[in-house]
């Protein structure tokens, strides 16, 4: 009954998708598959950003540039950090698996992004979405889990410095990324299969730039109250968790550095956890808004700005905040551009 009613809505619609894609038919477009007397949907198309062509082609300049910009600043940090042996210690270890994180997390939605921008072709088969929701699910949720890593790394570093060697051992930094990256990936193989075992039978519009959570669920047929709530239960784990652990391991440096006696000393702890913990805000405060936040306060185009700030304006502002903070990073960084002239202390 409730493909059927979706069916209902979804003819209602054609025109209007028609006008907004562009295209002849959304049948013709292939967007969906009638089958005994319902409708399941094969195919989605992503909204259109403006029937502004200018608009279109002025934010497509301005994502390609800061994608380029993320790639190119995250690809420069890992290969400092591999290629300059003084840098092989676990804060940069960590350092190194997050820019390859930020990659792969700008990478499975920013081309089709980019596309869907300025061109017709704005649609994406199933098994092409669910393989982007997997992508990106599995970046994110390793990524939540490995700034925890480097929290903890941290709070070892500055409150157990007589034991961080033993306690940070190459083994022990190995295997809280492989956990970082397990974690990602039995979450995203998990909710993808959980939302596209769904029924979805028209319309076929994903109100999003890219096969994100929310939009994608708001598409399946019929009460989908519960779907929703085992999605923000399980998101609001996946957050919340490694948050907390993160702020623990902040309250404990924090509890530290003021028993100090040396200024210098509180100097130098604080200075080497800044950038993290600005990367931590970044990254969690626009994750928070985006899937924490209460359903009724969602709307298409605030989501849409939320989605372009938190998968290309962090990824291109983390390479950043560790370089010009960390001058070890820009001396790896000259060396590694084959600069001769290193930075002085002071």
């Amino acid at each position: 009954m409730a493909c059927l009613q979706g069916t209902a809505l979804f003819l209602g619609k054609e025109k209007q998708y028609k006008k907004i894609f562009g295209l002849p038919s959304l049948i013709n477009f292939n967007c969906s598959l009638w089958e005994d007397n319902g409708m399941s949907v094969k195919r989605f198309a992503f909204a259109k950003f403006s029937e502004v062509t200018e608009e279109c082609f002025l934010l497509f300049t301005l994502i390609l540039l800061m994608f380029l910009a993320s790639l190119t600043g995250n690809a420069l940090i890992a290969l400092a950090i591999w290629t300059n042996p003084v840098l092989h210690t676990p804060m940069y270890f960590f350092l190194a698996n997050l820019s390859l994180l930020e990659i792969g997390y700008t990478c499975s939605v920013i081309p089709k992004m980019l596309q869907s921008l300025v061109s017709e072709a704005r649609g994406i088969s199933r098994e092409g979405c669910a393989t982007q929701m997997f992508f990106f699910t599995l970046f994110g949720i390793s990524e939540c889990c490995l700034l925890a890593a480097m929290a903890f790394d941290r709070y070892t570093a500055i409150c157990s410095p007589l034991h961080y060697a033993a306690q940070m051992s190459r083994g022990v930094c190995a295997r809280l990324a492989m956990v970082s990256w397990g974690v990602g990936f039995l979450v995203s193989v998990g909710q993808t299969n959980y939302i596209f075992s769904l029924d979805f039978c028209g319309p076929c519009e994903i109100e999003h730039f890219f096969c994100d959570l929310p939009p994608i669920l708001a598409l399946a047929c019929g009460d989908t109250s519960h779907n929703e709530a085992a999605v923000f239960v399980v998101v609001s784990l996946c957050i919340s968790s490694p948050f907390l652990l993160t702020i623990a391991s902040y309250g404990r440096i924090l509890a530290a550095v003021l028993v100090m006696h040396s200024p210098e000393g509180r100097h130098k702890a604080l200075s080497t956890c800044s950038s993290h913990l600005l990367v931590v805000t970044l990254f969690y405060g626009s994750g928070s808004v985006t899937y924490l936040r209460p359903k009724a306060s969602h709307s298409p185009g605030v989501d849409k700005l939320l989605a372009l700030f938190y998968t290309v304006v962090t990824s291109m502002l983390n390479p950043i905040i560790y370089s010009l903070r960390n001058k070890e990073v820009k001396a790896a960084l000259q060396r590694t551009l084959g600069k001769k002239k290193v930075l002085t202390h002071g």
